[in-house]
């Protein structure tokens, strides 16, 4: 079983929020999942970005792969940069 760390789409019609979650990459987008690891809201200004960066790099380290969309949020959010970091040591 390979782990994804992707979006999950929550929300009302034409609202749409996100869910930063680390699943199994045979679901279904809005499917089931293993853990959630944080929350994105693009439709606020600026957008809300509120992820868990150690629960984060744990699934990193356990060999997950982040989509490129979430990959471009752990950067923002400084997951990405603890996780080279950690992964260099």
């Amino acid at each position: 079983m390979s782990v994804k760390l992707r979006l999950t789409r929550v929300g009302k019609t034409k609202q749409p929020y996100y869910r930063v979650v680390a699943s199994d990459s045979r679901s279904a987008r809005d499917g089931s999942f293993l853990e959630i690891l944080g929350q994105y809201n693009p439709r606020l200004e600026p957008s809300v970005i509120t992820i868990d960066n150690d629960k984060v790099v744990a699934w990193l380290m356990k060999g997950a792969l982040p989509t490129e969309r979430v990959k471009k949020l752990l950067e923002i959010s400084g997951a990405w940069a603890q996780f080279t970091a950690a992964r260099t040591k």
